[in-house]
């Protein structure tokens, strides 16, 4: 059974009375899986609307690539869409409540009391990772968009919301809106395009093989942002995960960039006992 089919309601089928009239127990599902499955329908979502877009736009979707800068070494991207006029790096956001933020702000806070990473400091972060991986005179053609549900509401800085600029914060149901409309606002601000068909092949190319599919990498950086999201949000120390002493932000990177300590942090004492 698909993952979609599971939210499908079942046909109705004869039902049989028991003496008792009782109910069957409801199944026991962690806040992680239904976190996961709100998150899939979410990206199924945007990848509807992205299979709309015109044919001379390619796009690609969950790319994880290196980033020496990244505390994990990897950058994990959502979508990033290759137009003729500019290449869009899309963060998708599967949050619910009010939504706190802005320009000057490293952290963003959802209903007032739950810290995230700014949005935008974090997709800033992916797209110096595909800067990489393009010519010179590709560099300055990137726009960061922040797409969230419409579970949310925006409590942010207007200029967010401004098709003029190159920081877009859009709820999910009206992204292929919001690139259409940026890339229309692209047109008129150059006379020719930015980029041809040969240069979005080659670009679209570059992105697939840095791409890393292997499941081991992609699970330990999962892992290794869990880790980095708990103490950043509750202010705690990085500690070691054999004797739990704190340890320095340049251990904590190096730990994270070794594929051996598997998304784990040690200190210097632990590190050699890791083969």
């Amino acid at each position: 059974m698909s993952f979609l089919n599971f939210f499908k309601k079942k046909k109705d089928e004869p039902s049989k009375k028991s003496e008792k009239n009782t109910h069957p127990p409801k199944p026991n599902i962690s806040t992680e899986m239904v976190a996961a499955r709100k998150g899939e329908i979410g990206e199924y979502k945007i990848d509807i609307q992205l299979d709309q877009l015109p044919k001379d736009i390619l796009y690609l979707s969950d790319l994880l690539i290196e980033n020496k800068k990244a505390k994990s070494g990897y950058s994990q991207i959502d979508h990033v869409i290759l137009s003729p006029y500019g290449i869009i790096v899309i963060e998708t956001k599967n949050y619910k409540g009010t939504i706190y933020g802005g320009k000057e702000r490293n952290t963003w806070l959802v209903n007032g009391k739950f810290k995230m990473m700014n949005p935008f400091v974090q997709n800033y972060g992916h797209i110096q990772a595909l800067k990489t991986l393009v010519d010179l005179n590709h560099k300055e053609i990137f726009i960061s968009m922040v797409s969230f549900t419409k579970r949310c509401t925006f409590k942010v800085g207007v200029d967010y919301r401004k098709i003029t600029s190159d920081e877009l914060l859009v709820y999910d149901i009206e992204l292929s809106e919001f690139i259409h409309r940026k890339i229309s606002t692209l047109k008129l601000q150059h006379k020719e395009p930015l980029l041809s068909s040969d240069d979005i092949s080659i670009i679209y190319k570059r992105f697939s093989n840095a791409n890393i599919a292997d499941a081991k990498i992609r699970e330990r950086h999962t892992q290794a942002l869990k880790n980095q999201t708990i103490n950043e949000v509750t202010n705690q120390p990085f500690t070691c995960a054999k004797c739990h002493k704190p340890v320095s932000a340049k251990v904590r990177s190096y730990c994270l960039s070794k594929q051996k300590f598997k998304g784990e942090i040690y200190c210097f004492d632990h590190q050699k006992a890791i083969k």
